[in-house]
């Protein structure tokens, strides 16, 4: 009998698809990730279904849309009717472990499909780790501050805690089949590590959209974002001057990407330790290997910082699959989207798609058979937008409408984004003219024939995802 094939998962919070060389991060000392990419199909175009981390993840675990299982906010547990994706296949061999940030309720993923759940969280396996070397919780509630962590040697870091635990898994498990899913919690912010002067702050490059002025012709929510993260920043530079979490200078924005990237490292270091483990224990040929990552990061892009937004740099990830004995790399350009990703591995693994997943199965691209081109949706449900005490941006009644705004958005095979809000501004771009999406040209009398064309899209995905907002 032939072996089954095992499957890694790394899910790390927060990546940007452009720090990996093959969508355009040259610089970014990420080798592992790169080599990994060089023998992979790479999608060049993946959209997640929900720019925070709780509603993208419960995509990528269940196959089901946020506006569907309820979890449209950070930090709501995942309903128990939602199955996690080990749960849903039909072969019950699998040993599967979960490691890292779960992000869908305390309890964990332990019981949901996975036999084992390796905890990052604040009060969990991590942290029990490092109060076993020595190190007293410096919060109230027994657990570890983000800053805390942040400010620890490489040794005592989360991605090598995983790395190590990882690595231990595949050893006891390289006789049977297994599915790994390890979830780094960087690099998210508080944008600081051990590598925080990895690369060299003059070789950091900036967004087009981070040098020229701001633009005023964007959703009013952004623009509130905005002014609020650069009143952070001014106070940032008294309390934290060495790790600025938001920032109001190119040299700012420079200095937080700088350490920003560092992370990155570190992560890709660990992955690369467990991609050696599997090469030492002989499973490379018998392991599928997927990386992607629940949203982007902004990092000044448009002046803003993390996600919430609906540009590119925070909803356009990275989304590489290394299939057993592949060793050259495919370029997929084609857009496709997270809400296919549950039905992907499924299908990779010879498992017959569930009915929960909403998405479809990408082994065909993957398999390099022609599909149609489809467009891909993006939805944002109203979440905690934080405002400056006294901000004169608009009247309060407008703020408090700008501030509960839905949308949905579609990113069509031919280029155009489209964003339609029920309370505050309109978006369209041409990704393909205008790639860093600088003008908005939903008031352009031309572009009236796409905006129809997209509106109809969405309003019809609305339909087949059962989808109520009105809009």
């Amino acid at each position: 009998m032939p072996r089954k094939p095992n499957l890694i998962v790394f899910l790390p919070d927060q990546q940007r698809a452009d720090t990996i060389a093959c969508y355009g991060g040259g610089k970014v000392h990420a080798p592992n990730l790169n080599k990994l990419a060089s023998e992979s199909v790479v999608f060049e175009r993946a959209y997640v279904t929900h720019p925070v981390c709780t509603p993208s993840r419960s995509s990528l675990m269940t196959g089901t849309w946020p506006h569907t299982n309820g979890c449209t906010r950070n930090s709501v547990p995942l309903d128990q009717r939602f199955r996690v994706f080990p749960e849903l296949l039909e072969d019950k061999d699998y040993q599967a472990a979960y490691m890292g940030k779960w992000h869908l309720g305390e309890e964990g993923p332990a019981g949901r499909g996975f036999r084992q759940w390796i905890s990052t969280e604040p009060r969990g396996d991590y942290a029990n780790f490092l109060i076993s070397r020595g190190l007293t919780p410096d919060k109230q509630n027994g657990g570890f501050s983000e800053l805390a962590i942040s400010n620890l040697p490489i040794e005592l870091s989360r991605p090598k805690f995983l790395e190590k635990h990882a690595c231990e898994f595949i050893e006891k498990f390289h006789r049977n089949p297994f599915i790994l899913v390890v979830g780094f919690a960087e690099p998210h912010s508080p944008y600081s590590g051990p590598l925080n002067d990895e690369h060299p702050l003059d070789e950091v490059e900036l967004d087009l959209t981070a040098t020229v002025p701001a633009s005023e012709n964007i959703p009013l929510r952004y623009r509130l974002m905005r002014e609020w993260q650069q009143s952070e920043a001014v106070l940032d530079r008294e309390r934290l001057p060495t790790q600025l979490f938001f920032g109001i200078t190119p040299e700012e924005y420079r200095s937080i990407k700088q350490r920003y990237l560092g992370l990155v490292t570190l992560v890709d270091q660990s992955i690369g330790a467990i991609l050696g483990c599997l090469e030492r224990c002989s499973l490379s040929n018998d392991t599928i290997v997927v990386h992607t990552s629940d949203h982007g990061d902004s990092l000044g892009a448009h002046h803003l910082f993390g996600k919430e937004v609906m540009f590119e740099e925070a909803v356009r990830v990275p989304y590489l699959v290394r299939l057993p004995d592949q060793r050259r790399s495919k370029i997929i350009p084609q857009p496709v989207s997270h809400i296919d990703f549950v039905p992907t591995l499924v299908d990779l693994l010879g498992q017959s798609k569930h009915p929960q997943c909403a998405g479809k199965s990408l082994l065909q691209l993957i398999r390099g058979e022609a599909t149609l081109p489809k467009s891909v949706f993006i939805e944002w449900a109203p979440n905690r937008t934080k405002i400056k005490k006294g901000t004169s941006l608009a009247p309060r009644r407008a703020i408090k409408r700008a501030i509960e705004e839905s949308t949905r958005t579609v990113v069509s095979s031919d280029g155009w984004k489209f964003c339609l809000r029920d309370k505050d501004l309109n978006e369209l771009y041409n990704l393909k003219d205008d790639p860093f999406e600088t003008r908005n040209l939903y008031s352009d009398r031309q572009s009236a024939s796409v905006i129809s064309r997209s509106a109809d899209e969405i309003h019809g995905w609305q339909e087949s995802a059962h989808d109520r907002l009105k809009i």
